[in-house]
């Protein structure tokens, strides 16, 4: 270790090994976001539902996953779970024996309960006038949902969900603890190699800040082609303003706009004296 607290040696001969991890962080964020978009669209239904059986679960589900560290969910879902004889002799052990199966259950479970209700205030923030009027018309409910409720929503919960995203990406630097080799794993195993900590913690710091932006880069795309339409209007909306502002100047009766230079001209001489 050098003088400095931070070692540009040490770090360089262990990026390959933390570009590794930071791979398997993404791998195992996609394979936690994919999923769980869907199923907090499904659950979001279900306690949006006027049934009963359907919502008290799905309500159920919310509270006890958002209150649930994640950690220990973690936990037991890899060590709890391996400690069931049916489990283990079962088919369900492929899973269950698998560190990244299990952090992809625990993560979704996690993720889900945040996400639903997203997804549930993104719905319910669609004009009621939209279902209604698409109900006047004969469109069928699935048909207003897929075509008119889902799109606005996706584009009202879209800042929301990408805070989701970016908070649970630095979340899952706790799969570490389950002998998964991510990027926080490879800069504690650097730390227990050197007794460096700020070398591997700053490395592994710069490049969750690489994804995270990334990952707002990507939001930022999608959010403009989501809303291009309302970038198109105000463009059209500020050129007729200009050329209204335009055509009103250059109509005004000849002596007021004579009268109004001569007096800005009499106030810039009063000025100067």
């Amino acid at each position: 270790m050098s003088g400095l607290p931070f070692d540009p040696a040490l770090a360089w001969d262990n990026l390959p090994a933390m570009l590794d991890g930071l791979l398997t962080t993404i791998l195992i964020t996609i394979a936690v976001l994919v999923p769980g978009l869907f199923l907090a669209v499904l659950i979001a239904l279900a306690r949006m539902s006027r049934r009963r059986l359907l919502a008290w679960p799905a309500a159920v589900f919310v509270v006890f996953f958002r209150g649930t560290p994640l950690l220990i969910l973690l936990y037991l879902v890899y060590y709890g779970f391996g400690q069931i004889q049916v489990l283990r002799d079962g088919p369900l052990w492929v899973i269950f024996g698998n560190a990244f199966a299990c952090a992809v259950i625990a993560l979704t479970l996690n993720h889900v309960a945040f996400l639903v209700d997203i997804v549930r205030g993104a719905v319910q923030a669609v004009p009621a006038g939209l279902t209604e009027a698409s109900a006047a018309l004969g469109i069928s409910r699935r048909d207003t949902f897929r075509w008119i409720q889902l799109p606005l929503a996706a584009r009202y919960g879209m800042k929301a969900y990408q805070n989701e995203v970016i908070m649970f990406t630095k979340a899952t630097a706790v799969i570490s603890v389950v002998t998964i080799v991510d990027l926080t794993a490879v800069a504690n195993e650097v730390f227990e190699l050197t007794y460096d900590p700020f070398t591997p913690m700053l490395t592994a710091a710069l490049l969750y800040w690489l994804l995270v932006n990334v990952i707002r880069q990507v939001f930022r795309l999608i959010d403009l082609r989501l809303n291009r339409h309302i970038a198109v209007h105000e463009t059209h909306a500020a050129g007729r303003d200009t050329a209204g502002r335009g055509a009103a100047a250059s109509t005004a009766p000849r002596p007021a706009r004579f009268a109004a230079i001569r007096g800005i001209g009499r106030r810039g001489k009063e000025a100067a004296f």
